[in-house]
């Protein structure tokens, strides 16, 4: 199962403070660890939404709106993208994450869809599709 593990923005990080080096060397081992386990997909930080833009959808109308946006709390900072064997497996690795803020922060846990999830929905056509969809990505540099 692969998960979408999401770390909420705060108010400093909104801000564009930067973490600290321990921070960053506590987080490195961190991430060191979800590598040697073979959890670890991908993972980046955010810059903050001032830096951002949102599209707007009604219908085929699409509205623009450039950041930042006010709801820090339901702003993301960051993102890994893991592969563990189950939402408990998940969280018990965000249990032994370092705390990305001072302070109260969030992680929220969400698991990604996988091609079996879609049922008939997802016909033959479309299944080679998205298989050559990864392809492709997975054949880039």
């Amino acid at each position: 199962m692969r998960f979408m593990v999401i770390v909420r923005a705060t108010r400093a990080s909104e801000a564009g403070e930067m973490p600290d080096g321990k921070l960053l060397a506590e987080m490195g081992r961190f991430n060191d660890e979800l590598v040697e386990a073979g959890v670890m997909l991908a993972g980046e930080g955010l810059h903050p939404s001032a830096k951002g833009a949102r599209v707007r959808f009604s219908g085929t109308t699409r509205t623009v709106v450039d950041g930042p946006f006010a709801e820090t709390r339901e702003l993301i900072a960051g993102y890994w993208l893991w592969q563990v064997a189950s939402l408990d497996e998940a969280i018990a690795w965000v249990r032994r994450c370092p705390n990305p803020f001072d302070g109260e922060s969030e992680i929220e846990i969400r698991q990604v869809f996988e091609a079996e999830d879609f049922g008939d929905a997802l016909t033959p056509e479309l299944r080679a599709q998205e298989a050559r969809q990864r392809a492709q990505i997975a054949a880039r540099p």
